[in-house]
């Protein structure tokens, strides 16, 4: 069946209409929703996975550790919802993930740093496919950039994307987890945050504030079975840290080749991160079996930071 999308507002599903209808400019105030890529539950590996399937909420979820995490999820039985401002990349990424799993994803244009997008996702999500499980907080990176050349403008947009969006969906889904008894809420941060990078100014201040935030949240809820960890990835093969040695390279002169190799140097397992490895942490403490791990940062960073 060829892929449909509905771009009305949220409420009752509606025919469905052709791919050709994407606008141009989709307004992240009014989240549009990408109809799923399967219509019939995933067939868990195990009869454990059927018990411990759940709905699960991906931010970033149409590249790099965002796919990732959504695809172990998948994997391993959960319902996903995968978020990102790009309807054609969340298109695509939400076929090759159904493609690849088998499992049931569907994909919701949303940008979380503005102000209504969350109640209205989270709206959305929980209309159509019940309620929310496990709401994974992941956002791309701003540009790199020293903490004395950051403009006003950069610093206000690092703030919403990083710190006040997620705070915004987190300060909603958590007592709806609540009520229910179960919840996994993952905030995706950096290792950064324990090992500063200078040339990463707005991501580690605003990801340090986000690392706060977390050990605040995980306190609310823990008695009623709703847990909130970090997930701190050092290095890992993404556009983004193709992003951060393109940058360098322009800085300092230095060849792409030769930063990437000093960079693995510099890493006890002598290579990046993988995304799936990222994903394969982000889905454990979504987990049952992770129940009693809350307000933690679990750094996968390939042994690299330095502290203890």
């Amino acid at each position: 069946m060829r892929p449909t999308i509905d771009l009305s507002r949220p409420g009752p599903v509606r025919e469905p209409q052709s791919l050709c209808h994407i606008p141009s400019r989709i307004s992240a105030r009014e989240p549009r929703y990408l109809e799923p890529r399967h219509t019939e539950p995933a067939v868990p590996e195990n009869q454990e996975a059927a018990i411990n399937a759940r709905n699960a909420l991906v931010g970033g979820g149409s590249a790099g550790i965002g796919y990732a995490a959504a695809e172990q999820l998948l994997r391993s039985g959960h319902r996903v919802v995968i978020t990102g401002r790009r309807a054609e990349q969340l298109e695509s990424a939400a076929l090759r993930l159904g493609r690849d799993t088998g499992g049931t994803v569907h994909a919701l244009v949303n940008d979380v740093s503005e102000s209504k997008s969350a109640a209205a996702a989270l709206d959305e999500v929980e209309s159509r496919y019940g309620a929310l499980d496990v709401l994974v907080l992941n956002a791309g990176g701003p540009p790199p950039g020293r903490i004395l050349e950051v403009e006003d403008e950069r610093w206000q947009h690092a703030f919403e994307l990083l710190l006040l969006g997620p705070l915004r969906l987190a300060r909603l889904a958590l007592p709806r987890m609540a009520g229910r008894g179960f919840g996994r809420v993952v905030l995706v941060s950096s290792a950064a945050v324990r090992q500063p990078q200078p040339d990463l100014a707005t991501s580690v201040v605003l990801r340090s504030a986000l690392t706060a935030a977390a050990k605040l949240l995980s306190r609310e809820f823990a008695a009623e079975g709703v847990t909130v960890n970090c997930v701190a990835p050092g290095a890992t093969a993404t556009e983004r840290r193709r992003e951060i040695l393109d940058a360098r390279a322009r800085i300092t002169g230095v060849s792409f080749e030769d930063l990437d190799a000093t960079d693995a140097a510099g890493i006890p397992a002598g290579r990046a991160g993988r995304p799936e490895e990222i994903g394969a942490a982000v889905t454990f403490l979504a987990s049952p079996a992770a129940g009693y791990i809350n307000g933690t940062v679990l750094t996968v960073d390939g042994g690299r930071t330095e502290t203890i």
